[in-house]
């Protein structure tokens, strides 16, 4: 059975976050077009679906790492800080934008939440990464047949 670890990242997120634009209580906040990433960018994101593939980069976390919070999540989408002549140190990325994707996805039905612990992939999370996971590596295995044994 193909899983979210047999696809290539960059193109699963991308695809998730295509599917993801058709799905009711999935849009970014009114804030979204102004707001930067974390303390470590210098500007806001260029790509006008930004929201739409973090909420697939976020999906994608939770199913590997899962259960797991806002505070993580943002730790996980951080950076190096410019600190000018000091050395760079790793920074948190933006708290707001984890914890209200978080909230956005459990109101779709694609996280659940776990008490004291954090968030998970629920089974609806699954089945969209799975099978977008299959399409994608079945795809690939036709120009590379090393591949077909994930399918």
């Amino acid at each position: 059975m193909t899983t979210v670890y047999d696809a290539p990242p960059n193109v699963l997120i991308e695809s998730v976050a295509e599917q993801l634009k058709g799905i009711k209580g999935l849009e970014p906040p009114e804030w979204a077009g102004y707001v930067k990433t974390g303390i470590h960018r210098e500007k806001s994101p260029v790509n006008e679906d930004w929201w739409y593939v973090r909420l697939a980069a976020i999906m994608r976390k939770v199913y590997i790492h899962g259960p797991i919070g806002s505070s993580r999540l943002s730790a996980e989408f951080g950076g190096p800080r410019d600190r000018g002549s000091k050395p760079n140190r790793a920074v948190r990325g933006s708290g707001s934008v984890a914890r209200k994707a978080l909230q956005q996805l459990d109101n779709a039905g694609l996280l659940t939440t776990i008490r004291y612990k954090g968030r998970i992939i629920s089974p609806q999370g699954q089945k969209l990464l799975d099978n977008t996971a299959y399409k994608i590596v079945t795809e690939m295995a036709k120009t590379n047949p090393e591949l077909s044994k994930y399918c």
